[in-house]
């Protein structure tokens, strides 16, 4: 495992939209965004101008984040909301036993659901085609998608664990340690280590990553920014 990559992890979308997803990057004044039917997350380079990076992007989608340090919002754009997330990493798989059928989300269909539910949670970090950028799984219950977690975010030594995703009415069954345990062990066998971003304040779901193993890495600024 390369851990002397770390340092990429302090600015992770720069560092994906260069390597792995750099298919997805449009840039911007040393800007780099996913495309926004990907992903809604920006991240800047060094010498880069938020400013008229976002008024840039701004055009392309009316919501969007810029990942790390706080940005300079342009004429275009506007900080709406400003997020800090706990970066965590794992360096070695868990151990947990898997009891549910975990079904890898291929189709289109499947993929539509994935969508729904995620928004049903989360609204607002899916895109239409968030599912193309890594693997997604999941958990049914009477023929309807009720857990899910996959990859989003990815670079050449780590991949982003996301969508960890339980229905309401669903919840409590241990379906969300399943399938971190799929996703991890998918990401260790490609010779990458995991990494994910949660509310700082959702000490339920950090609770639940520390006794999994994850540890905080650093403290990460999700800026929410809406064009006007």
């Amino acid at each position: 495992m390369k851990q002397d990559e770390d340092y990429k992890l302090d600015n992770p979308i720069w560092h994906a939209l260069n390597e792995t997803h750099k298919q997805y990057a449009v840039e911007f004044n040393g800007c780099k965004f996913y495309k926004p039917e990907y992903s809604p997350f920006g991240g800047m380079g060094e010498g880069g101008d938020t400013a008229l990076a976002t008024d840039q992007y701004s055009k392309l989608t009316p919501l969007f984040y810029m990942v790390g340090d706080p940005p300079i919002a342009g004429s275009s754009a506007r900080i709406k909301k400003q997020l800090t997330a706990n970066q965590m990493i794992l360096y070695k798989p868990f151990a947990f036993e898997i009891s549910e059928k975990i079904v890898e989300l291929e189709s289109q269909e499947q993929k539509k659901e994935l969508y729904e539910l995620v928004n049903l949670v989360q609204p607002g970090f899916i895109r239409e085609r968030t599912a193309a950028m890594g693997t997604y799984f999941g958990i049914y219950a009477d023929k309807q998608l009720v857990a899910v977690s996959g990859e989003r975010v990815e670079m050449n030594s780590y991949s982003e664990v996301s969508a960890v995703v339980t229905h309401p009415e669903f919840r409590k069954r241990g379906f969300a340690k399943q399938l971190l345990k799929q996703t991890t062990d998918k990401i260790f066998s490609d010779k990458k280590i995991p990494v994910l971003h949660v509310d700082e304040n959702n000490t339920s779901a950090i609770g639940l990553y520390e006794q999994l193993g994850f540890v905080t890495r650093r403290k990460m600024g999700f800026c929410l920014l809406e064009a006007v």
